[in-house]
């Protein structure tokens, strides 16, 4: 992993294609230092009524983003990109997953907020820890709502020829 260590801003609407274009800034941003590699980039933001949601600046900011998803559906928009730096190729795909959060009393978000777990979660909340106790509802990738796509990206990686491994069976 090679952090891009660029501005993470959306430039325009939050759409999928926005996010996916954050996402390619991200890749290429790594691929001028990784000659001969095929890098891999994505991004994740969860959007309500049009305005994004990234990762909450404090408590207070992630108390304030979990009370407004509460009890509303809203999308999980994760841009995923892939550069060849050898060939110069690019790729990128967006994936959208709709999620809504349960009504919860001002006690459960505090103690959540409490645990540390949101305050790097785009939307203050991630499916896959305590916050998945908030989710009510998922349409679409799981691993879309938990930040890569993981469908998506193998079918995108063996585009450019990158062996991705099959999950291991039961």
């Amino acid at each position: 992993m090679v952090p891009s260590e660029i501005e993470e801003t959306l430039w325009g609407e939050p759409t999928p294609e926005a996010v996916a274009g954050l996402a390619l800034r991200k890749a290429h941003a790594v691929a001028v230092r990784a000659e001969g590699a095929v890098v891999l980039a994505a991004d994740t933001l969860v959007v309500l009524d049009g305005v994004a949601f990234g990762k909450p600046a404090g408590p207070e900011e992630a108390r304030a983003m979990l009370r407004r998803l509460c009890g509303r559906e809203h999308e999980v928009i994760t841009g995923v990109a892939v550069v060849d730096t050898r060939t110069g190729r690019e790729a990128t795909r967006a994936v959208v997953s709709r999620v809504r959060l349960a009504a919860s009393p001002d006690a459960t978000l505090d103690s959540y907020v409490a645990s540390g777990a949101p305050l790097d979660k785009a939307g203050a909340y991630a499916i896959q820890d305590l916050g998945g106790a908030l989710v009510e509802r998922l349409a679409g990738s799981y691993t879309n709502v938990v930040g890569l796509p993981v469908e998506e990206t193998r079918r995108l990686l063996a585009e450019f020829g990158v062996p991705v491994s099959e999950p291991a069976g039961p």
